[in-house]
């Protein structure tokens, strides 16, 4: 009887429940409830429609996870189609090389030797050897490589369909409990999605140690470990920065380094995870961190020596995959390798806590072309003549080639001299790119204000400093030229080895007292790194806070406030963003008081403005910054500084031309911003918009878009204009807007904090960075030049104390 759909039971109260939670969690209560009873019998039939089938996920990460790139890869045939082409890719690389080797008559092929017919021309059966004969060329090693590929096919297409079947799932739970048919994805924001699962969580319990799940828990659970790589960059604990013997430091994360700092800490059998949700047991007991320091140390070896032995077929495998890829591009524009691109580095370290790849991509992607434009701004004199005189002799070489190529083409048939021709190309494109435009206008900090406010964070100790070569280097490893990113990428096999084992072995300890120091269990998520919480309480630096918080620091001595905070105002700026992107996240009285503190001591800076002068402070700092990113920008500005004075001048009874004074004066600062240039630029940025590309949510779907429709329910730019504004009337333009300018509020604050209070560290690139020259006995760190001020915090050493200043069993609700 136990299989069919009636099941029988007696009417004891408590033999009841002790058989439906051996039953299992499909039967619940609710269904319970419903149960006709009879004489002596009790009822029980299973609904047809399986109303718990996402109840008790037990990897919600996972399926978190999926759920998010289904939404983002456009739906199930997307997916499937990338996983079988990916496949596909690999086999026809072994093929094609395999081919090239043993299936081509090289002697024929390049003129060495005349065709077997002995023919004057050449053709695919004289060069390409009959597959009978080619296999018989098979060598020892030939069939050892064909194998292990063989054996990585069989297992890649076994994942492959394993996630097709995970995908199939997430395409049941789109169609069915979001009610979203994968034609409709791309009309649909993540916003909504979230909102959604929130609704389904209420209904069917995925998660049964909570009723109802925020928006921290789904970002906690799909961001987890993500969240801990950028704490741990935060900390420079992370393996970037090295020093070699003739180059100097070089600062360097490859994807392939990644994956094994990925794969020691979160996914192998040693790592300090030993699930997706949760640290080992060994973590939580005091006096241990020695052995666990020892054996994460020997994991990273054998790590380390795993990608030592295999480097060679590695660096094999990237090479031809890169070539692949890009010969076609490189063909067509190669110019395409002058380009820049955001480093894996820069990606770490520009990274909020708890932000999705996609509202990543939007910041960065905003920033691009000021990003692009201050790099470009630099140029060596001695660099530029050089390169002159090289293009001048390049030209001419490559003139007189094409000239007689034209009077007579059999020039072109003469041994390499495509080859030549290729090869005086591409140093002519080398040299051009290293010519500074006649027409640039030199305008560094305005550059660097525009790209602050949209990545977010820079090291503090760079302002005013944008001119300088050290600030230039420096945002060269954030913003590289792709030529530099492929070559990074295809050597890492060989720099990766040395990287864990010099760099981030040695750092072991570390950071086994940071897993202890700065994990929390989160009821209903598990264990997550603490400052994904964004506490501004426990992680936020009083340099980066009003002074209404100041209160909640003041029983924390200044260098143990340090060791826990996050740095370049992380927690703050992350705190922000969160919340003007997911307004229904219902924020802890910290974060409140922290967001409204910010907000007020604005409208006071701004309500200090005089009637007949221009006072500068950290609010009309930022607005004048505000102002030079854009057209639409500086109208925000301007029309806050008028509304202010046309309620002041209002109230004051003011006439005539003191009325527009203040305006009139910010107009002027604001004219002194990117110049012409600028001014070109934003026309060309208006134009694209007017054309229908209005911002990357538009240009890629509602799927990309960053935040709700409806914009941010409160922000610093309403605040600022007052209760019934009509500011908020854009809300899509407003959550951008409103972010920008509250990160340049921010660290306009904090600039000031630290002016004022010389006991504060102020923030460099540079602290706390392991690579820095260090007192053996205390913890101070001696900064490098120009990325720290005088004024160092001295703290006595203790191999316990700052482990356990975060207790890993603290329980978060």
């Amino acid at each position: 009887m136990a299989q069919t759909n009636v099941n029988y039971k007696t009417l004891n109260e408590e033999q009841q429940q002790h058989k439906i939670m051996a039953e299992g969690h499909d039967y619940e209560a609710n269904e319970v409830e419903d149960t006709p009873r009879s004489s002596g019998v009790l009822l029980h039939t299973v609904p047809e429609i399986n109303r718990a089938r996402w109840n008790h996920i037990e990897d919600l990460d996972s399926f978190f996870t999926r759920m998010y790139h289904y939404h983002q890869k456009h739906g199930f045939v997307i997916i499937v189609l990338e996983e079988f082409f990916q496949l596909i890719e690999f086999a026809f690389v072994v093929w094609l090389v395999t081919f090239a080797v043993h299936c081509i008559n090289h002697d024929v092929l390049f003129g060495n030797r005349p065709p077997p017919d002995n023919h004057t021309k050449i053709t695919f059966d004289d060069v390409i050897i009959p597959m009978d004969v080619c296999v018989d060329n098979f060598n020892g090693i030939t069939y050892s490589i064909l194998f292990v590929a063989a054996l990585y096919l069989l297992i890649r297409t076994i994942k492959v369909l394993y996630h097709i079947s995970q995908y199939w799932d997430i395409k049941k739970f789109y169609n069915t409990a979001l009610h979203i048919e994968d034609g409709n994805l791309d009309n649909v924001t993540w916003h909504e999605i979230k909102k959604k699962v929130r609704e389904v969580q209420a209904e069917q319990h995925m998660c049964i140690d909570k009723d109802h799940l925020t928006d921290l828990d789904i970002y906690h659970r799909i961001l987890r470990f993500k969240n801990y790589l950028v704490a741990l960059m935060n900390k420079n604990l992370l393996p970037v920065r090295f020093t070699l013997p003739v180059v100097g430091e070089v600062v360097t994360l490859s994807r392939g380094l990644l994956f094994n700092i990925d794969l020691i800490l979160f996914r192998s059998p040693g790592s300090p995870f030993q699930n997706n949700w949760q640290l080992h047991d060994d973590y939580s007991v005091r006096g241990n961190q020695r052995e666990l320091a020892n054996r994460l140390s020997k994991l990273i070896l054998w790590v380390a020596i795993a990608n030592l032995v295999f480097a060679p077929v590695i660096f094999i495998w990237q090479l031809v995959y890169f070539s692949f890829t890009y010969a076609n591009i490189l063909k067509k524009e190669p110019g395409a390798l002058g380009m820049r691109t955001w480093s894996n580095y820069g990606r770490l370290y520009l990274r909020h806590f708890n932000e999705l790849d996609h509202e990543l991509d939007a910041r960065l992607n905003r920033a691009y072309e000021y990003a692009d434009r201050y790099l470009n701004s630099f140029s060596s004199p001695l660099l530029a003549v050089i390169a002159r005189n090289i293009l001048f002799i390049t030209g001419g070489m490559l003139l007189l080639i094409l000239a007689m190529g034209i009077y007579d083409e059999y020039v072109f048939q003469v041994e390499h001299v495509l080859t030549l021709i290729t090869l005086l190309s591409a140093i002519g494109l080398v040299c051009r790119n290293c010519i500074p435009n006649e027409n640039l206008i030199w305008c560094p900090e305005q550059l660097m204000n525009a790209i602050l406010a949209h990545v977010h964070y820079l090291p503090a100790n760079w302002k005013n400093q944008a001119h300088t070569s050290m600030v230039r280097n420096e945002f060269g490893n954030f913003f590289q030229f792709k030529a530099s990113y492929f070559i990074n990428e295809i050597l890492s096999p060989f720099v990766t080895p040395f990287q864990l084992l010099f760099v981030f072995r040695p750092k072991a300890l570390e950071i086994v007292k940071f897993f202890r120091s700065f994990t929390v269990s989160v009821r209903g998520v598990g264990n997550v790194c603490s400052f994904a919480q964004m506490d501004v309480r426990k992680h936020g630096n009083p340099e980066w806070q009003p002074e209404e918080m100041s209160s909640l620091h003041a029983d924390v001595p200044v260098g143990e406030k340090m060791q826990t905070a996050g740095n370049n105002g992380k927690t703050e700026l992350s705190l922000l963003r969160f919340t003007l992107t997911n307004p229904e996240w219902q924020m802890p009285p910290e974060a409140v008081q922290f967001v409204n503190g910010v907000r007020q001591n604005a409208i006071n800076d701004l309500s200090k403005l005089k009637k007949k002068e221009f006072t500068l402070n950290p609010l009309t700092e930022s607005l004048i910054s505000f102002g030079t990113i854009g057209n639409e920008y500086s109208s925000i500005a301007k029309s806050l500084i008028f509304h202010h004075n046309a309620m002041h001048n209002g109230e004051e009874g003011m006439m005539g031309q003191n009325q527009n004074h203040c305006q009139c004066y910010f107009e002027q600062m604001l004219q002194q911003g990117l110049g012409e240039h600028s001014r070109m630029q934003d026309n060309m940025s208006m134009s694209r918009r007017m054309m229908g590309g209005t911002d990357n949510a538009r240009i890629l779907g509602a799927s990309k878009m960053v935040g709700s429709t409806n914009g941010p329910s409160q922000s610093l730019i309403c605040s600022l204009y007052g209760p019934a504004s009509a500011a908020c009337d854009k809300p899509q333009d407003l959550t951008e807007a409103d972010m920008c300018l509250s990160v340049l509020y921010l660290h306009e604050m904090h600039h000031k904090t630290v002016q004022e209070n010389p006991l504060f560290i102020a923030e460099g690139d540079g602290r706390g960075d392991s690579n820095q020259p260090q007192d053996p006995d205390t913890d101070v760190r001696i900064a490098r030049p120009g990325t720290s001020t005088a004024t160092i915090v001295t703290t006595a050493r203790s191999d316990s104390a700052a482990a356990e200043t975060t207790p890993l069993l603290g329980l978060r609700s």
